[in-house]
């Protein structure tokens, strides 16, 4: 699909508008498959995935009725540890911290025990690997876990990433593979005879293009020029993160990532290889507010420290809030919309960091032969337009 568009050298094969994780993964996929690609966002590399924590959790995030979505999730999991080298290898040497140390989902009272074991049944329903531990071998895994854990998931094939290396590794592969980054917001849509063909910038800039995809994360709603068929159904969901440090005398702290229900709401520490302990996730539908607010430290510390009582005694280094994308089925939209040369990868919500190599492979290959892999067609952005033109009529 190469174009021999204009000597200006404006013209690109693609056009990525957002640099997050998700955009940048596209963008180094379709160039990596030798097509020009340009990319648009004026802090490429910043995003939702500078607050992420970076589970790699495709077996203990499974909720009920997202059954397809885990289909997903699994097969990007299984994609990391090769998807891992070669980005590593493609952005020069860059470290992603990358760890398979796995997951300890547990109780801590007689309810949330029960939420597991129902967990654990649908997990195996699923075919997946985890295995029902006693709270003594809970703790005999992670000597800090309070005394109190009821029981708990064992999930060796949950991993994690560090979201802000795998950021700076993509936007350096990016780079390297010819990528050309423009630093600047895509203020509108360009559409001409009815098909994407480009976009504005905020500095005046027009990149022309065969095919847009839009990657700009909770943002992607508000694009200019987009069609309202085409506009996708994201909104912000709030998380608030924390992170600590843990002082060579605590060390090690924690050897996996640790997560639990405490009292109804979801707490998670997930310790880095560097030293960092990373512990989130608020989730609140408020709009595009990303204020760090003191009730939500409170709650991620006290929820901590109930899973982990020695967690107070850890320097806190950093608070953070930012916006997941989330779509009306918490599933992402991935594919072409029903605007002609216009494609979406956004949506991810809780997975942005666990389904950046699947989407990655998903958008190289609708960009190069227009088809979208069978994994990914029940996640097309069209599955939400069919009810919208029955709410316009």
């Amino acid at each position: 699909m190469h174009s021999s568009r204009n000597g200006s050298g404006k013209g690109s094969d693609v056009l990525v508008i957002g640099g997050g994780i998700i955009g940048l993964v596209t963008a180094w996929r379709a160039a990596r498959h030798g097509l020009r690609t340009a990319l648009a966002d004026p802090d490429p590399g910043g995003g939702a995935a500078r607050v992420a924590a970076g589970m790699l959790a495709a077996v203990t995030e499974l909720h009920y009725g997202e059954e397809t979505l885990l289909g997903l999730n699994v097969a990007s999991a299984a994609r990391y540890p090769a998807f891992a080298a070669e980005l590593t290898e493609a952005s020069g040497g860059m470290d992603l911290g990358y760890r398979a140390c796995g997951t300890l989902a547990v109780a801590l009272d007689a309810d949330d025990r029960l939420h597991l074991r129902e967990l654990h049944a649908l997990q195996r329903r699923c075919g997946l690997d985890s295995e029902w531990l006693t709270g003594r071998e809970c703790r005999r895994l992670e000597p800090m876990l309070a005394p109190g854990v009821r029981g708990g998931l064992r999930v060796d094939g949950d991993h994690q990433v560090d979201p802000r290396r795998l950021a700076t590794a993509l936007l350096a592969a990016c780079e390297r593979a010819g990528v050309v980054i423009h630093r600047a917001r895509a203020e509108r849509l360009t559409v001409t005879a009815d098909r994407a063909a480009g976009a504005l910038l905020d500095d005046g800039t027009e990149l022309r293009a065969d095919q847009v995809v839009l990657a700009a994360g909770s943002l992607s709603g508000r694009l200019a020029g987009v069609p309202a068929e085409a506009v996708p159904p994201v909104r912000p969901v709030k998380g608030q993160v924390l992170r600590l440090a843990v002082p060579p005398a605590y060390a090690p702290f924690l050897s996996r990532t640790v997560r639990a229900v405490v009292r109804g709401s979801h707490v998670y520490l997930v310790p880095r290889e560097n030293g960092e302990l990373v512990v989130g996730a608020t989730s609140e539908e408020l709009g595009w507010d990303t204020t760090v607010t003191a009730g939500g430290v409170y709650e991620l510390l006290r929820d901590a420290h109930e899973l982990v009582p020695g967690i107070t005694e850890l320097p806190l280094v950093e608070t953070r809030a930012g916006l997941r994308p989330g779509s009306p089925d918490n599933a992402p939209l991935l594919g072409p919309t029903d605007l002609p040369g216009l494609h979406l990868a956004t949506g991810h919500y809780r997975n942005g960091v666990l389904l950046t190599p699947l989407t990655g492979d998903v958008m190289a290959e609708l960009l190069t032969t227009g088809t979208v892999p069978e994994i990914a067609r029940p996640f097309s952005p069209r599955r939400f337009s069919t009810s919208r033109q029955e709410s316009y009529a």
